[in-house]
């Protein structure tokens, strides 16, 4: 297959899985920063229920299940590598609890750094609080979307009541073959990636505590992104840094979730390096997880959350009248 018809597959593997999951794309078109006052609330640009979901690709986008309330605490989930915020689906429903969910997603073909794609997110918020400017919200990401937002969280803490990282991939900076071996990385043939997939699983995520469907999806998932894609990604994490000063100001409820059977990353000790400088932080160890802990089925973002006391009194009241 010549590049060009590599890069279509791609791109149709990329749209069928939005459209196959349980979320509609939100704040599809960029908006100005900071949001108008009187812009239109992203719902207003939502497609009715029977009418085909427009598939954007070419723009960051926030994802939202099917289910949108307004009236809630906004939660929003930056995911890992892939970028597409498709493998967040087991815990929505647990999260729809309390929370109107909101899910980060990359175009595939988006190498922008760090400095922009955190902007960017700080853009889509702003755009989901105009219409209610009170709302809490509560930032959470996982691996990469660790990484990135610690960087939307230093550039405006002022926004989020809570932050919860999971497997923060900031903890490749402690494993130095990792990133020796990226610099490297662009000498693999593209069609190896495709192949290579499916022994990274294992690294990937605790299989046995993984649903079939959803290590299908993972895979699925996985292969969608295009290798120049993923190893910009890797770029990126190699050379992630971020101010011990700028975080150390940062002073809302911090939850940092770690899996301790993590065969990808020493997400236990970057954990801990973390609640040494996060000042209001504490560390929850997962001790039969794997780095995609949220995929596992075992695995609840919410009643961890409820577990450590980590909800508002905000967030329990209403969790507490769903009951």
């Amino acid at each position: 297959m010549n590049d060009k018809g590599a890069e279509e597959t791609r791109s149709r593997e990329a749209e069928g899985a939005i459209q196959n999951s349980k979320f509609k794309i939100q704040n599809s078109k960029f908006p100005d920063f900071p949001s108008s006052p009187n812009s239109p609330s992203p719902d207003s640009r939502l497609p009715t229920p029977n009418s085909r979901l427009p598939i954007v690709t070419n723009r960051l986008c926030f994802l939202s299940p099917k289910k949108l309330q307004p009236e809630y605490p906004l939660f929003i989930f930056l995911p890992g590598m892939d970028g597409t915020g498709q493998l967040l689906r087991s815990q929505t429903e647990g999260l729809e609890v309390a929370f109107d969910v909101r899910c980060l997603m990359i175009p595939p073909e988006d190498v922008s750094d760090w400095d922009v794609l955190s902007a960017q997110v700080i853009q889509l918020i702003h755009k989901e609080l105009a219409k209610n400017p009170q709302r809490e919200v509560y930032l959470c990401g996982e691996s990469f979307g660790g990484c990135l937002a610690m960087k939307v969280a230093v550039k405006a803490p002022e926004l989020f009541s809570r932050i919860i990282l999971v497997n923060p991939a900031s903890s490749v900076q402690l494993r130095p073959f990792l990133a020796w071996g990226s610099q490297f990385a662009n000498l693999v043939p593209s069609c190896f990636y495709q192949f290579g997939a499916v022994g990274l699983l294992p690294f990937l995520a605790s299989l046995g505590r993984v649903t079939k469907s959803d290590r299908r999806e993972m895979l699925k998932v996985i292969r969608s992104v295009p290798p120049e894609t993923v190893l910009w990604r890797i770029t990126l994490v190699r050379d992630f840094d971020v101010d011990e000063t700028q975080l150390k100001q940062l002073t809302q409820p911090i939850l940092i979730i770690a899996s301790a059977q993590d065969r990808l990353l020493p997400s236990i000790a970057e954990a801990e390096r973390l609640v040494g400088i996060l000042p209001n932080s504490r560390l929850v160890v997962l001790p039969y997880s794997g780095h995609a802990c949220l995929l596992e089925s075992e695995t609840n973002l919410y009643d961890i959350m409820r577990s450590q006391h980590f909800l508002d009194a905000n967030v329990e009241q209403i969790a507490a009248g769903k009951s």
